[in-house]
This record gives structure tokens, sequence and C-alpha cells, in this order.
């Protein structure tokens, strides 16, 4: 008999701590698998070589500021050009860094009907 109303009030003691707990440990959680502020949509067209697909999937998994630069997808277009930034100091870093490497890629490759590069995704 005393042990029921032991666990009894132990429970309505604990019970407001998990309160109080839980949205503090919310809010202190990484970025991984979010996609963040998406731009506009990303997705990889099906046979495409290359590395974008693993680049995009990496920013996704990426637990700090990143961001996700590409060039525009059009059907009429073979080519696809994008540049990652993964685990920055901060969201404006990931995005001017990303979208260096996405130039520096299309001045690489020497594509010039790629159209140009811009942020699609950040976080």
């Amino acid at each position: 008999m005393i042990v029921k109303y032991r666990c009894k009030s132990i429970l309505s003691i604990l019970a407001p701590l998990l309160i109080f707990i839980t949205p503090g440990t919310a809010a202190a959680g990484s970025l991984a698998g979010s996609e963040g502020d998406v731009r506009y949509p990303i997705t990889i067209p099906t046979g495409t070589t290359g590395g974008c697909g693993k680049a995009y999937a990496a920013y996704v998994a990426a637990s700090g500021h990143s961001a996700f630069a590409a060039t525009p997808i059009v059907p009429a277009t073979e080519y696809f050009i994008c540049g990652a930034r993964l685990n920055a100091p901060s969201q404006k870093t990931a995005e001017d860094l990303a979208l260096k490497s996405c130039q520096a890629s299309k001045s690489k490759y020497k594509v010039t009907v790629a159209g140009a590069c811009s942020i699609s995704a950040s976080k």
C-alpha cells in the first residue's frame, strides 16, 4: 500500500519536470535531415552522372549551416552544375562559398549553356 502511494507521488513530481526539460532539448537540436530554406526545389534527373546527387544528400545530412547551389535544371539543357558548402560558421558564409564552388565547377568544365548558379537551399 505504501509503495503504491510513493510511486504516484514520485510520478506527480517528475511529470512537470519532463514538460520543462523537453522543449530545451528540441531547441538545441542539429540541422541534420532538414532541407532548410528551399528557394527552388531540387530534383536530380534520373540518369544524371556526376556528384550532384551525392552533394545534395550530404547537404541534407549535414548538421551545421550549409548551402547547396546549382544551375537551373531545364529539360532541353543537358548540363547541370552544382556546388555545396557543408557545416560553415554561418548561413551567409555557407551560401557565399556554395556559390563560389558552383561557379568554379562551371568554369572548370567550361560549360556556358547551363545557366547561372544560384542558391537553391540553405540552412
